[in-house]
C-alpha cells in the first residue's frame, strides 16, 4: 500500500514539473512575440538613417539642377528666337530701303527723258499731228507713262491746287485777280512721286 502511495505522489509531481514546464515555455514566446512587435514598432518609428537621406538629398538636388538647366536652356532658345526675329525684320527693312533707293534713283535718271519726249511732242505743228512719226512718239511716251504708274511712280498735282512745300517748288510769284492766295498758276516742270516718297518736286508758278 505504501508502495502504490508512493508511486502516486511520484506521477503527481512529474505532471506538476511537466504542467509549470509547458507554462513556462507558452510565457517565453508570448515574451518573445511581444519583443518582436516592439522592435519591429521601433524600427518603423525610428527616422531614416544619414545614408538615405543623403540619398534623397542627391536625388532632389539633382532633380533641382535639371529643372535650372532646363529653364536656362528655354530662355536662351527664346532670346535667340527673338534676336533672329528682330534680324529678319530689320534685313527685311533694310533690302525694302535699299530696294527703294535703287528704284527711286532709276526713276530720277528716266525722268529727263520724259521731259524731252513732252517738250518734243508739244513743239509738233498742229498739221504735223497726224504724222505716222509723231504718232509712234505719242504712243511710246504713252506707254512709259503707264509702266512708270504700274511701278508706282505718278505725277504731282500742281496747276489749280494750292501750293505745298512739301510738292511744290515755287519758282515765280505773280498777281492774278481770278486765282485765290497760294494757288498754283502754272506748271513749269512736272514733279513725280515714288509711293509716298517726293522724286522731284513740281516747279511752279504761284499766284499772289
Amino acid at each position: 500500500m505504501a508502495e502504490i502511495n508512493k508511486e502516486k505522489e511520484q506521477e503527481e509531481t512529474l505532471e506538476e514539473f511537466e504542467t509549470e514546464s509547458n507554462e513556462a515555455a507558452e510565457s517565453e514566446k508570448d515574451a518573445d512575440f511581444e519583443t518582436g512587435n516592439r522592435e519591429e514598432t521601433e524600427d518603423a518609428d525610428k527616422e531614416p538613417s544619414e545614408e538615405v537621406k543623403k540619398g534623397l538629398f542627391n536625388k532632389k538636388k539633382k532633380k533641382d539642377k535639371k529643372d535650372e538647366q532646363i529653364e536656362e536652356l528655354t530662355d536662351r532658345l527664346k532670346r535667340q528666337m527673338a534676336e533672329f526675329e528682330n534680324f529678319r525684320k530689320r534685313t527685311e527693312k533694310e533690302k525694302s530701303q535699299m530696294f527703294s533707293m535703287g528704284a527711286k534713283s532709276i526713276v530720277e535718271k528716266v525722268l529727263p527723258v520724259i521731259d524731252n519726249f513732252e517738250r518734243g511732242l508739244l513743239a509738233v505743228p498742229e498739221e504735223a499731228k497726224e504724222d505716222a512719226f509723231v504718232d509712234g512718239m505719242n504712243k511710246i511716251y504713252k506707254q512709259m507713262m503707264s509702266m512708270l504708274e504700274e511701278v508706282g511712280v505718278k505725277p504731282i498735282e500742281a496747276a489749280g491746287a494750292e501750293f505745298d512745300p512739301e510738292f511744290h517748288n515755287a519758282v515765280m510769284h505773280i498777281e492774278d485777280e481770278n486765282l485765290g492766295e497760294n494757288i498754283v498758276a502754272e506748271e513749269l516742270q512736272k514733279g513725280y512721286m515714288y509711293h509716298d516718297t517726293v522724286v522731284r518736286h513740281s516747279m511752279v508758278k504761284v499766284a499772289n
